[in-house]
């Protein structure tokens, strides 16, 4: 736990040896949907450049084999339902991940978060199960990922989607990532993943506004769908997983 370090970094160089040795010891349990397998594809691509990074990276069904260390990774709940993939990591926690992961994690997909979404309810939902599993599970490390971003869609467009009363998600995922961030910033590790995909290289933050608000979206060279991750965004993201994860006490 602890503050993570907020140090940017620009390529796994960045990263150090001995960190990424400890982190290939851990055992690992993510569930995602499909902007997961972008990241776990971005992950095999340093890899690939980099064979001293030794991470096993293991698609597993809901019973994770953890005899040896593993990013053991799986499909969680349904996609557009988020109370199915709390209730589904849960459940494949209790089934025997739980105390048997090093770490453990899931992400939301951005087609879960819609205009009609009850952010309020989804959030209570995931607190409540998180602080249970944390309860029943003291050895494993449960961290927590903000919910991904699409494109901002351009503002022609966005004035037609208004008057057939479709406002773009981003403004709810973008709530729910603030839930997320009030209730465990400082206290628990939080992977932000939405930070990453709206900033640029360059550091500065691809965002619009709407309703006086400022939110974040995706930025769009790291896509070529508007939502899912191309190379050049699953590496981005990628790298930053990796610096986290290896940051984690």
């Amino acid at each position: 736990g602890g503050k993570m370090s907020e140090k940017e970094v620009s390529s796994i160089k960045d990263i150090s040896e001995s960190k990424l040795e400890r982190l290939s010891g851990k055992k690992i349990y993510f569930g995602h949907q499909s902007v997961g397998l972008n990241i776990l594809d971005g992950v095999k691509d340093i890899i690939k450049e980099n064979p001293k990074i030794k991470l096993n990276i293991v698609k597993t069904n809901e019973k994770a084999d953890f005899s040896v260390p593993a990013v053991a990774h799986f499909f969680v709940g349904e996609n557009t339902d988020p109370a199915s993939k709390i209730r589904s990591f849960a459940e494949n926690i209790e089934k025997g991940a739980g105390n048997n992961a090093d770490i453990a994690f899931f992400k939301f997909c951005y087609v879960d978060f819609h205009a009609a979404s009850d952010i309020e309810k989804v959030f209570l939902e995931y607190k409540n199960t998180m602080e249970r599993l944390k309860k029943e599970y003291p050895s494993t490390e449960f961290i927590h990922v903000t919910a991904p971003l699409t494109t901002q869609t351009s503002a022609v467009k966005a004035i037609v989607k208004r008057l057939l009363g479709k406002p773009d998600n981003n403004i709810n995922r973008n709530k729910f990532n603030e839930l997320l961030h009030r209730e465990y910033a400082d206290k628990e590790p939080i992977f932000d993943l939405a930070k990453t995909e709206s900033t640029y290289p360059n550091g500065s933050r691809a965002s619009f506004t709407s309703g006086g608000a400022n939110y974040y979206s995706l930025v769009p060279e790291y896509t070529d769908d508007g939502g899912h991750l191309n190379e050049r965004g699953r590496k981005v993201v990628a790298l930053e997983l990796l610096n986290f994860l290896s940051n984690l006490k």
